[in-house]
């Protein structure tokens, strides 16, 4: 049976959203109706809205999303009607060439649901990253549901979908920082906040933040940044140096996405350092590096997509260390806002004053 609900749109390239009625068609082969109860608020969707990431318009935006499960389709195992999930957008396949050698959290082959949520007209609706969350139901792949501790506040929870896990990822996967070494992060947003929390997790003695914002490097320091750089005021570069005996960091994490920052980041290592992309660029930069300074320099250059995670490894276990208190992820939440806010929570975003607002249903 088809469920008519309420959700948020991007009809157009850089109109402001719209709150309408999404029809959401019952669960078939392979899919699951999950009742959102949380979704923060993503550059990911501001990018939807604005064209920057495909055409196909109406969007219907969010995707960093937990809630439960209300019905599953045919051949369902992975979850059950009342399990409470963390949404994600890569849902491994198990069967391409990167599951079958043991790294799934490359797989080339993710899947979303195969039948398409439509405005009450029959438009088909595009879903952000294939969920699309700011909606009071969503019809997902089952795969892209992980089961977690139903104990943790969604809005908490929900978190781990997008930009928490890309950040935590980045530190904890992608770099592997080990006990006592030494951090730099550029870009404190809520990726960047979060690979600093992860390094700092890791052990690393030094953990430098780096931004232009004297208000998110605050921010970043209540998680976990040892030290705080305004770039705007001094040479990036040269702070890093410092503050690691002169020698430049072991892992620099670039969360911003630029090719300055980048480069930065490249020249903040020390000798064999490891440089870690977490920021995600536009089609049209460019970067220009003398050859001879990668050779020269060692190391290892990497690139961390969703922070190189599995969910069903992932999701459960962050979620129990933050249960514990030993991870604090609430400390992203800087606001709970409703459904028919979401225009002002990208504007508060852009404006650089939260980490994350968060919709709660």
């Amino acid at each position: 049976m088809v469920q008519e609900v309420t959700g948020v749109i991007a009809r157009s390239k850089g109109a402001p959203v719209e709150s309408v009625t999404v029809r959401v068609p019952a669960p078939g082969p392979g899919e699951a109706v999950v009742r959102i109860q949380a979704c923060g608020v993503c550059h990911t969707d501001l990018h939807y809205r604005e064209g920057a990431i495909s055409d196909d318009f109406p969007f219907l935006l969010g995707h960093e999303a937990a809630g439960v499960v209300e019905s599953v389709g045919q051949g369902v195992s992975e979850v059950s009607p009342g399990d409470f999930v963390v949404l994600n957008w890569r849902a491994v396949c198990g069967q391409c060439r990167a599951c079958r050698r043991g790294e799934p959290w490359y797989c080339f082959d993710t899947g979303n649901a195969h039948q398409p949520m439509t405005l009450a007209d029959g438009t088909p609706l595009s879903p952000a990253l294939g969920i699309g969350a700011f909606v009071e139901k969503t019809l997902v792949a089952a795969g892209q549901c992980t089961k977690v501790d139903p104990a943790v506040k969604p809005e908490v929870a929900g978190l781990l979908g997008c930009g928490v896990m890309a950040g935590l990822g980045a530190a904890l996967n992608t770099a592997a920082v080990r006990r006592g070494e030494t951090v730099a992060v550029i870009g404190c947003g809520g990726v960047g906040d979060a690979a600093i929390l992860g390094a700092s997790f890791a052990g690393a003695r030094t953990v430098v933040a780096v931004d232009v914002d004297d208000r998110k490097l605050q921010a970043a320091r209540q998680l976990g940044a040892t030290h705080a750089v305004n770039s705007t005021q001094v040479d990036p570069v040269d702070a890093i140096r410092e503050l690691t005996d002169g020698f430049g960091a072991d892992v620099v994490i670039e969360a911003v996405g630029r090719p300055d920052t980048y480069l930065q980041a490249f020249y903040a290592r020390d000798l064999a350092g490891r440089l870690v992309l977490v920021g995600v660029p536009t089609p049209e930069m460019t970067l220009q590096v003398p050859l001879i300074d990668v050779f020269a320099r060692g190391g290892s250059l990497k690139s961390s997509w969703y922070g190189d995670c599995l969910p069903a490894r992932d999701f459960p276990m962050l979620v129990d260390l933050h249960l514990q208190g030993r991870l604090p992820l609430e400390k992203f939440v800087s606001e709970v806002i409703g459904l028919g806010d979401v225009e002002d929570g990208f504007a508060r975003m852009r404006a650089g004053e939260v980490l994350r607002s968060v919709v709660v249903l």
